[in-house]
């Protein structure tokens, strides 16, 4: 009886869920009329391509083929061309010995290149490896081993990065600033034909981890079975609209600007891409496309702020309602700052290469409490539990878990993440206030135990962050001799600010336990990053 009544209850828990799911797509306008004819050749699309990037531009390529699909530096594709050449791309890929199966490494900026390559590899039924441009030779030789890849897609700058690739590794060459001897994306696309591909088998997108403790693994993204449990939790926090120009400057080998391309083409929204980002070219991008959304990480939207205030009025960027944030810590001051100048769209997005999406922080709940990761979304459960396994109690800080429909499927290693009821580990330490809301207080493994006190450099961060004069700053754990480990703060000042360590020090003791002061404050002109702006802690001290 217990079962049944368990069984009733979950059924009764998830078709709510869906009947959400229904009218969030609604309100997105997703579930929109088409003309019959245009809606079954979508449909065909969706089920040969199996909710692939592939399937995305070619059911685009039916509803909608003349709306612009991409916007880059080289102008814009509209979908039934994009359909078109990712077609002809995927037979040349084939021609030069990708097969269903194979891996394909993808080393590109945000350009049409990257985006191309990804769709065309899933036409083919082959894995796209996104490497990260960031990354060091040794540690990419590395990944082309472990992935076995067999052919990489790279930007010409990228190439000498390919100097320890294994032998017999092929390169084709996405963007070049000049003429090249070798092969192109667009001498494949030219050269290869239109004829319809067979049904592929279903492929892998396959994204490695930031890198930052060391060399990056790769995570197997799930594959989308439907809008409802991929698409309808996310937009039922960040309310984006079909068809409506998205700005993506989060490099898309990364989680968070593959997750924003993905959830684009669920929209039938044209992505405007920029390869490098700079403040005043992304505003200007903005005006011009008239965006309404922009997906960054927070060291994009601190770059923004830094400019005076006249350069950012000088741009009209009245379009936007949502910027999305992620990939790095937001520091609540930033948060308040941005809301200040640009209005009530900021969103604070928490998740993670194997999690997907965790909570999101509205512009609402970001005004009450700046260092807000927010609340989880549609269909996502979230819990904060012991190192036992046992949920604690509410504001007591423990180990982050959560549950939704695109978990990863495990590295491409074999090995996973610890799973308690369903729920998957994020690696976070956090807690929940009395009013719901989320707060992540570090990465478990940062927690430091400084004479018998468990610390979490995070919140000396948030403390030192909210200082006027200072611009950013990490806090690591360091060795001692009297308390096995203390804190150590690495601080970069603002321009024309003058700092003082023992002020620094002076403000942490008043606001925290004398534990976590930090002994040893050092000021840095800028702290290392890598290439989706997360602080890479390693390389302090």
């Amino acid at each position: 009886m217990k079962r049944f009544t368990r069984s009733a209850q979950e059924f009764a828990r998830r078709t709510a869920t869906q009947a959400k799911g229904v009218l969030v797509l609604a309100r997105s306008r997703v579930l929109t009329p088409h003309r019959p004819d245009r809606l079954i050749k979508a449909v065909q699309a969706l089920r040969k391509y199996e909710y692939s990037v592939g399937a995305g531009y070619a059911s685009g390529a039916a509803l909608f083929p003349d709306r612009p699909a991409i916007i880059d530096e080289l102008g814009t594709l509209t979908w039934a061309e994009v359909d078109d050449r990712t077609t002809r791309l995927a037979h040349g890929f084939a021609q030069h010995g990708v097969r269903p199966g194979s891996s394909v490494g993808v080393l590109c900026r945000n350009h049409r290149g990257f985006v191309e390559s990804v769709a065309a590899l899933s036409k083919l039924g082959a894995h796209a490896v996104l490497l990260n441009t960031g990354a060091s030779p040794s540690q990419l030789s590395a990944v082309l081993r472990e992935q076995e890849i067999c052919l990489v897609v790279a930007d010409t700058e990228f190439r000498p990065l390919l100097v320890n690739a294994p032998r017999g590794v092929k390169r084709v060459t996405a963007w070049t600033e000049g003429p090249t001897k070798s092969t192109t994306l667009e001498q494949l696309i030219a050269s290869s034909p239109a004829a319809d591909l067979p049904k592929p088998p279903i492929s892998r997108l396959i994204v490695l981890t930031s890198g930052t403790t060391g060399t990056p693994k790769g995570a197997r993204r799930p594959h989308a079975k439907g809008l409802l449990g991929s698409a309808a939790p996310f937009l039922s926090r960040i309310p984006l609209r079909a068809g409506e120009p998205m700005f993506i400057p989060a490099p898309m080998f990364h989680s968070w600007g593959i997750g924003a391309f993905q959830i684009s083409l669920v929209l039938g929204a044209p992505i405007v891409l920029r390869r490098r980002f700079e403040p005043e070219t992304a505003l200007a991008a903005v005006e011009r496309h008239r965006c309404t959304s922009m997906f960054a990480v927070p060291v994009m939207l601190q770059r923004i702020m830094e400019l005076p205030g006249a350069e950012r009025r000088r741009y009209d960027t009245s379009s936007l309602r949502t910027v999305a944030c992620t990939g790095s810590v937001l520091p609540g001051k930033l948060a308040i700052e941005f809301l200040d100048a640009f209005g009530p769209v900021l969103h604070n997005f928490y998740g993670s290469t194997e999690a997907s999406w965790i909570s999101v922080a509205t512009p609402e709940e970001l005004r009450i409490a700046p260092g807000t990761a927010g609340r989880p979304p549609l269909g996502t459960r979230l819990a904060i539990l012991d190192q036992d396994g046992r949920p604690v109690r509410r504001g007591q800080t423990g180990r982050i878990f959560v549950a939704n429909e695109m978990l990863f499927d495990g590295y491409t290693n074999g090995s996973g993440k610890e799973v308690v009821d369903g729920m998957l580990s994020t690696g976070d330490v956090g807690y929940l206030d009395r009013h719901g809301l989320l707060f992540v207080a570090g990465r478990d493994d940062d927690m430091i135990i400084s004479g018998g006190e468990n610390l979490y450099p995070r919140e000396v961060e948030d403390v030192l962050a909210a200082l006027p004069g200072v611009r950013e700053v990490a806090v690591v754990g360091v060795p001692d001799e009297e308390f096995g480990q203390r804190l150590a703060a690495y601080v970069v000042a603002a321009d024309g600010a003058v700092l003082d360590a023992e002020r620094l020090r002076e403000h942490v003791r008043a606001t925290l336990t004398r534990f976590c002061v930090p002994r040893d404050v050092t000021f840095l002109d800028e702290l290392p990053r890598n290439a989706t702006g997360k602080v890479v802690k390693r390389e302090l001290g």
